[in-house]
């Protein structure tokens, strides 16, 4: 059969792998890259070389199981990182990295400090009590309203789980606050969030994550299309009508591997349930720099993490993040490398060494009950939907989605199922 997959963000591209094993298909990009949040940049510093990314960046063999296996059949190599965390508060100047007792008291007054002890103490709370949210029926409450209603303290909302949320989905304080409570619950216990001990350990790719784009362009049989967007598709009996910046064409099948909201957008005859569901799960852009400017990380060098939040004087604005890449990545340089999203007016202008803007899901009781649905249009009049916004929002949930796509579609990879259900047996075996 001939397919088309739209999007090459890693629902695209594994998509486009695995059904290339048994049909013809043609890979769409709009843009100028294949790899979506997969973005690795070559950076020259003082003579050296470095390859930095500044979109999907860790994963381990626990959690992304699909993912680690293609991984391992291309033959990539890995290397363990850190997914340590801190948080920084412009208004009170409170600093802390959660990575061990010496770096989470970095301030020593903290030790002192009621509103920072009674912190870690709902820290500690929250992992215990946040299972029972996995076993209530319903759709349950936000998160801000799980926290009220349960006395947790401002300091633990405001200045951890908050922040750390709002990294994970680079989502802002506001939308995190209505994010479903039991749906981040079942996150953090997959990722065995919900325990001081015995976490995994996380791992990101030697070379840049866009290594495994190069490996598998170079092992595939896919008709390659960068700089093509897609304008418009019309399904008919036959198959779907598609055209693009190369003109219209016609295929068996069509994969929809972009975002919920984009893939709405080119349907020219998109019917009603395409609407609600699609619909419901919308994306928010992201603003993201990649810099030298080690100004946006926390004051104290003991305080620099993986991921440094910063919560602005300000509490009307948007708390933001800085990923320390040198960290996560491994690398040693003169200056430190840091992705930084939606704080762009702070950082010197002149240590600034590229600008993108990604597009991540948007959490509501609303987008989760939609994702129930998906069965309702999945396989539609020749139409298939990939992507992470059917799950979590994370490069498994993405890989995940194209594999449930090519089965569907007659090519079985194996591990895919028996993976899957490891994972949801893990859910379980946590919230138990």
């Amino acid at each position: 059969m001939r397919i088309a997959v739209v999007g090459s963000g890693i629902a695209g591209l594994a998509s486009a792998w695995l059904l290339s094993r048994r049909h013809e298909v043609t890979l769409f990009e709009a843009g100028s890259y294949f790899g979506g949040h997969t973005h690795t940049h070559d950076v020259e510093q003082q003579g050296r070389r470095y390859r930095i990314d500044s979109g999907f960046i860790v994963h381990n063999p626990a959690h992304y199981p699909l993912l680690s296996r293609m991984f391992d059949q291309l033959g990539l190599a890995s290397q363990p990182t850190t997914m340590s965390f801190s948080v920084h508060n412009e208004a009170s100047g409170l600093e802390y990295n959660a990575a061990t007792l010496d770096t989470l008291f970095c301030q020593r007054r903290n030790l002192f400090s009621p509103r920072f002890i009674g912190m870690v103490r709902d820290l500690m709370r929250f992992y215990r009590e946040a299972p029972a949210l996995l076993d209530l029926p319903g759709e349950g409450p936000t998160l801000g309203d799980y926290l009220a209603e349960h006395g947790y303290g401002a300091a633990f909302r405001d200045e951890h789980l908050v922040p750390m949320a709002s990294a994970l989905w680079s989502s802002p304080a506001t939308q995190i606050l209505g994010f479903p409570a039991r749906y981040l619950a079942q996150f953090m216990a997959n990722h065995q969030m919900l325990q001081l001990s015995d976490r995994p350990q996380w791992r990101v790719v030697r070379g840049g994550s866009s290594t495994y784009v190069q490996a598998l362009r170079e092992r595939w049989s896919v008709r390659e299309r960068l700089n093509c967007a897609v304008r418009s598709i019309r399904r008919h009996a036959a198959g779907a009508e598609i055209t693009s910046a190369a003109g219209v064409e016609h295929f068996d099948h069509v994969v929809l591997a972009c975002h919920s909201d984009q893939a709405l957008a080119l349907l020219s005859d998109a019917d009603e349930r395409e609407q609600s569901i699609l619909g419901a799960m919308p994306y928010q852009a992201n603003d993201t720099v990649l810099h030298t400017d080690a100004s946006v990380l926390p004051k104290r060098r003991k305080a620099w993490a993986a991921w440094n939040a910063w919560l602005p004087r300000d509490p009307d604005e948007a708390c933001t993040v800085s990923y320390c890449m040198n960290l996560l990545q491994g690398i040693e340089s003169p200056e430190p490398f840091v992705v930084t999203l939606n704080r762009t007016a702070a950082i010197d202008p002149a240590k600034v060494l590229a600008r993108m803007q990604y597009h991540h899901p948007v959490y509501s009781h609303a987008s989760v009950a939609a994702q129930t649905r998906k069965a309702e249009i999945q396989g539609q009049r020749n139409t298939w939907y990939a992507g992470a916004y059917w799950g979590w929002g994370f490069h498994e949930d993405g890989m995940r989605s194209a594999v449930d796509v090519a089965a569907a579609l007659g090519v079985r990879w194996p591990v895919g199922v028996g993976a899957i259900h490891a994972v949801e047996s893990r859910v379980e075996e946590i919230a138990a």
